[in-house]
């Protein structure tokens, strides 16, 4: 984190974290009161007057009425409200419908303070005569005069007829990403530094530009925040149209069918995504500075990052997709997938909540943009695009803090007297059908048919998140709760109780975790359900299980398999799994707790934010360096003097590529190998010198291969596959060589599965052939010129990648695989094997130099070994010439190391050397006495 202290990140997501109102400040209001319609209070008898009283809208208004107005309630009379009747409901069960209905058609325009993800939401729904209302989102579709859009941007507050003089305020955005904000506040003791750069969420057109200056200046002194001004039909044509009737569907496996498929496939407001993004594009660049950090965030600005390329090109750009990637047939039917996927290959870093998230996007360019893609990220022409998975998580630290205040604990104790006896099943999610909650419902009434003896028992609490009008009517979920609430329903029990993020506060959200006896997500596809862990965390004590769909990105995660998974298009599947969480033993709960909680700690938003920012940086510099120009060619007159005067030294020299140039054809596929005579004879002559070590590294096979260098060359060390095994140096206490099995301990079962995919692809790769090694294998997918522009080539290519990712992804995480791509091939080999690490075995006390056995590899597998500055303190010169950068950034931490590159591109060596260049260079050296 350190390397971030002096850069300052830009942060661009759609809606800023906090947005100007027009009017003055709100007063006010203590979190555990709220203005709201009166009810009137029941009279002192044991049977209420339900006629009297309107119907109870939700839990929060009964809770609030009874902690403001008690009722008279005589005290012989239940706790239980609804074993005892209660005032808010409804005389008969179409009452109760007829409200239920109401509430789902609803969603309130005052909204305030942030989502449920641990800041702080003060919530008021009206205010004083002089207040302004709140940023709306949209009207409510229950009132009588219905706005004249249902869209959020078109309902944004109209500020017409306001002036330059006109007091404003700054709120929390209901709009923003909570998420992300929770994530950069979670560090910022550490990240000083930033600045937020997207939209108010409220209707600009008609603000006056002084105004507007105004709003710019105090927003960024105060608030670390950039307005976009986006002309209200533009904002509502991106947003409303072509992000939530487009993307968001196609990202979430929901490919409408007609009579909207027309406006899928050809929607015309992707012209007004463009402009979004270019008025993005243009704000950070007027406010970049150099050293900035540009994280760029979701599939609202999916263009953002090539055009910030365009401008900037050195800049390091990130780009985080919060929501799920679907496969490419479903992402293949976009009629603009170039333009997305060309737009976020501009960033150095794309991140991916899940591994799942990260494979469909490689996937994706691979086979609609034909470029390279490999486990780490995407080839293209000019540069290397890394592709990564950073799993969000929440400040685990904040949210603890937050559920500890003394207004949790109040409504805690107020909801356990309203539902005395009750089961509560919670859940909380947006009301469109990619979250399921139309599944949810029926499995909930699958649940009570099935197990009546929960009917009056049991109570589904849904949560219900802000989402377009449009989204929320193919959810479908108002007709559902109205069958259940009316077959259901008594004169004291309601089944489903609905509440808006609008309707409870932060405080009242936690008391509803806390106390529940389960937490339902039946998401049919989602990235992070970050719920289920502020979920986790409230149930610190009470240990009540997760149900969790299969299709969330969090289940994905080896730490949340202790959940109830569930395929939430099963209703009997889930229903069983309502029982088996309301019927769970403590001690069966208590351990698929641990799990979970032990998960979520680790996962968190601090790690989640500081893992992608180091990540991006680094891979900009990666990039940067790029440049093999900027590196000097090798200059002997400065290297000789320290290479005579040293009396200990350690040569490292690459066999292919740098002493060899090799026929592929000719060793794998004729058995051909003869050691280049030059090349033996520069080796020899540097080996006779008593103070030098000379090692040969090499990717070659030791049968047939090496063995044949071994044995021209006895005087010398050689590393044979990368590392798997190493022929030591003839010394006085072991005058006899020997070649030492360094991957003896590991699994080498992964081989005849690998060999059967390549020979798939082979098949289908003309003059592709494999190269089976003792411990590894290598694809050769092309044998002309490696920089040859023809169709056969890109089709090769296109197929390595191909083959890259099945073997990665069905074999790599399994058996612990990595996989090194060529110009012309690629090699597979186990994890922790590299001619980095077998330096690291050469050098290494427990290494096979001197104990000439595989039993001390633990030892210097071993991070501490890797140490080299240590291992190096007997050795006062070290020269490495080799294409390897692994090899060469670990030994530029050595004082006394000259590191030589001889790749044709970026490097981070301290010098350059043409292939030619290697053996004059390497004879001059022995020559030197």
């Amino acid at each position: 984190m350190s390397s971030l202290r002096n850069h300052r990140v830009v942060i661009a997501s759609l809606f800023l974290p906090n947005t100007a109102v027009l009017g003055e400040s709100a007063p006010t209001t203590p979190d555990h009161v709220t203005s709201l319609p009166e009810f009137k209070a029941a009279p002192p008898s044991s049977r209420p007057q339900p006629s009297k009283a309107g119907p109870l809208k939700s839990i929060v208004e009964d809770l609030r009425s009874r902690a403001v107005t008690p009722t008279g309630t005589p005290k012989a009379e239940n706790a239980n409200p609804f074993s005892a009747g209660f005032p808010g409901l409804a005389s008969a069960a179409t009452t109760a419908v007829d409200s239920t209905q109401d509430l789902i058609s609803s969603v309130s325009a005052a909204v305030s303070g942030s989502t449920a993800n641990g800041a702080r939401k003060l919530h008021q729904t009206t205010h004083g005569p002089n207040a302004q209302t709140r940023v709306q989102r949209r009207a409510s579709r229950s009132s009588g005069t219905r706005a004249a859009s249902r869209s959020l941007s078109k309902s944004r507050k109209d500020s017409s007829g306001f002036h330059h003089s006109q007091p404003w305020h700054v709120e929390s955005n209901p709009h923003g990403n909570g998420g992300l904000k929770n994530a950069i506040d979670s560090v910022h003791t550490r990240l000083k530094k930033k600045i937020w750069v997207g939209t108010l969420g409220a209707n600009t057109d008609s603000l006056k530009e002084s105004l507007k200056r105004n709003m710019e200046w105090r927003m960024r002194d105060q608030y670390d925040s950039l307005p976009v001004w986006i002309p209200d039909s533009e904002f509502a044509s991106c947003y409303d149209e072509f992000c939530h009737q487009v993307l968001w569907p196609c990202l979430h496996y929901a490919i409408p069918d007609a009579p909207k498929t027309k406006a899928f496939y050809e929607s015309g407001s992707f012209k007004q995504y463009v402009a979004v993004n270019q008025r993005f594009a243009d704000a950070i660049v007027s406010a970049y500075q150099e050293g900035d950090i540009i994280w760029v965030n979701d599939y609202h600005l999916m263009l953002l990052p090539q055009m910030l390329r365009a401008k900037l090109p050195s800049a390091p750009i990130g780009f985080f997709m919060h929501v799920a990637f679907p496969s490419s047939e479903i992402f293949r039917c976009l009629s603009v997938r170039n333009d997305l996927l060309n737009g976020v290959l501009g960033a150095d870093l794309i991140g991916f909540q899940t591994a799942n998230y990260a494979r469909h996007f490689r996937q994706t360019v691979s086979r609609i943009l034909s470029a390279e893609a490999l486990p780490k990220g995407i080839q293209l022409d000019s540069r290397f695009v890394d592709v990564g998975v950073f799993p969000m998580g929440i400040d685990v630290q904040s949210l603890t803090a937050k559920r500890r205040e003394p207004e949790v604990a109040e409504w805690v104790k107020s909801l356990r007297q309203r539902y005395a006896g009750m089961k509560l099943i919670v859940g909380r999610d947006k009301l469109d059908e990619i979250q399921g909650v139309r599944h949810k419902i029926l499995a909930f009434e699958m649940f009570l048919n099935k197990y009546p003896e929960y009917q009056g028992k049991a109570v589904l609490i849904q949560v219900a998140l802000q989402t377009t009008e449009e989204n929320e009517i193919q959810g479908g979920v108002s007709d559902v709760v109205s069958h259940i609430n009316s077959k259901f329903s008594t004169l004291t029990y309601q089944p489903v109780v609905f509440l808006h993020t609008q309707d409870l506060t932060f405080h009242q959200y936690l008391g509803l975790l806390t106390v529940a006896d389960a937490f339902l997500v039946t998401s049919v596809r989602e990235g992070m359900a970050l719920r289920t862990h502020e979920f986790v965390e409230c149930q610190e004590g009470r240990h009540r299980p997760l149900i969790l769909s299969e299709f969330t990105g969090t289940y994905s995660y080896s730490g949340f398999r202790s959940c109830i998974p569930i395929n939430p298009w099963d209703k009997r599947e889930t229903a069983n799994a309502i029982h088996q969480a309301l019927t769970m033993s403590d001690a069966e709960a208590e351990s698929r707790w641990e799990d979970l909680h032990n998960h979520v700690v680790t996962q968190s938003a601090q790690a989640f934010t500081t893992s992608f920012l180091v990540r991006c940086l680094r891979s900009n510099i990666e990039h940067m360096q790029s440049d093999s120009l900027t590196v000097a060619q090798l200059d002997l007159s400065r290297l000789i003097p320290r290479y005579k005067h040293s009396q200990s030294r350690l040569l490292l020299i690459d066999f292919e590529g740098t002493l060899w140039i090799r026929d592929p054809a000719a060793l794998a596929l004729r058995g051909e190998f003869d050691p280049p005579e030059d090349a033996i004879k520069a080796l020899n002559a540097l080996a006779e010198d008593p103070k030098n070590e000379v090692w040969l590294l090499s990717g070659l096979q030791v049968k047939g291969a090496l063995e044949k260098v071994a044995a021209q060359a006895p005087k010398i060390g050689i590393v044979a596959e990368n590392g798997c095994f190493i022929k030591t140096r003839p010394t006085r206490a072991a005058p006899e060589p020997t070649w030492v099995d360094m991957v003896a301990n590991f699994n080498l079962t992964w081989k005849a599965a690998c060999l059967e995919i390549l020979n798939y692809f082979s098949e289908r790769t003309p003059g592709a052939f494999i190269e089976e090694r003792e411990a590894s294998i290598v694809w050769r997918y092309w044998s002309g010129a490696s920089d040859s522009p023809s169709t056969d080539r890109q089709w090769a290519r296109r197929q390595a990648a191909e083959a890259q990712n099945h073997v990665f992804d069905s074999l790599g995480e399994r058996y612990g695989l990595r996989i090194i791509p060529g110009q012309s091939s690629f090699l597979v080999l186990p994890n922790n094997i590299s001619r980095s690490t077998a330096v690291g075995a050469i050098l290494s006390p427990h290494g096979p130099m001197h104990t000439h056995a595989a039993s001390g590899a633990a030892n210097w597998l071993s991070a501490d070994a890797m140490d080299l500055t240590e291992d190096t303190s007997h050795v006062d010169f070290v020269l490495a010439i080799s294409k390897d950068e692994k090899l060469m950034r670990r030994l530029n931490d050595l004082d006394n190391a000259e590191t030589c590159s001889t790749g044709d591109k970026g490097t981070d060596a301290k010098w350059q050397l043409k292939q030619e260049a290697v053996l004059p260079a390497l004879l001059r050296l022995a020559e030197t006495k």
